[in-house]
């Protein structure tokens, strides 16, 4: 398989185990290649194959045993999310039974809020610009997830298309920031639902739900993207994996 060197190349080798994983060509309980196999499928050094695959194991994916190989974590099955993959949310719609789809809200170029300044790091009274999204999650058709993101105006290497709006998150970044999440850091807590975010998910005005304040970052710690997310716990349940060391 060919890997580009454009990218650091235990993240692609990261990338592309872990998408084997979530589309069960490596399902539950399955034998992974061993690490001369996988060295020789990917043409790279055995220090990388371990580095990706440590990743795998620390996030709960896969489970090392000593003299027998390494395996898919089985209790797979019993999760739809990792902790670190906590703000995939089509995948985490996907893994609890549903169709999931996006539907765009709002887009629009406007100066970055005091907040948005600080959690990406932007230069103050500069009134420098982020690409502002609002979108819609739904399961089966149903409101799910509610996000509002922001996204430095200056890491666009060309203007987002309206046809590309409601695309993934890191596949938006790939596309047009030639940017890759490496990480994320969420403050979780429970917030009561105003009426325009209540109206949107379908919720009664007052209730409780899950609010999720994300920062997410490159290799080189930069900030590339800082939202807020409203999470509809009655409609999806949220069962997360996580090793222990």
């Amino acid at each position: 398989m060919s890997i580009r060197r454009s990218r650091p190349i235990v993240d692609q080798i990261d990338e592309i185990l872990r998408q084997r994983i979530y589309d069960d060509v490596y399902p539950p309980g399955y034998r992974l290649p061993s690490e001369s196999e996988l060295l020789q499928e990917f043409g790279v050094s055995r220090a990388t194959i371990r580095t990706a695959l440590t990743r795998l194991a620390t996030e709960g994916l896969i489970l090392r045993k000593q003299g027998d190989g390494t395996y898919v974590n089985e209790h797979l099955h019993d999760v739809n999310a990792e902790l670190g993959g906590l703000w995939e949310y089509v995948r985490l719609i996907h893994r609890s039974g549903y169709q999931a789809a996006i539907r765009l809200l709002q887009v629009e170029q406007r100066p970055a809020t005091p907040a948005e300044t600080d959690a990406l790091a932007l230069e103050m009274n500069q009134g420098q610009e982020v690409v502002f999204l609002k979108r819609l999650f739904l399961a089966d058709g149903q409101p799910a997830i509610l996000t509002a993101n922001a996204i430095p105006r200056h890491l666009f290497q060309r203007e987002l298309a309206q046809t590309d709006t409601s695309i993934p998150l890191p596949r938006l970044l790939q596309l047009y920031c030639q940017q890759h999440i490496a990480y994320a850091i969420f403050d979780i807590r429970a917030a009561i639902a105003t009426a325009d975010v209540a109206a949107l998910l379908q919720r009664p005005p007052a209730e409780p739900l899950l609010k999720i304040v994300t920062t997410f970052y490159n290799a080189r710690n930069e900030p590339l993207v800082h939202g807020t997310s409203y999470y509809d716990d009655q409609l999806l349940s949220l069962r997360l994996i996580q090793t222990w060391t």
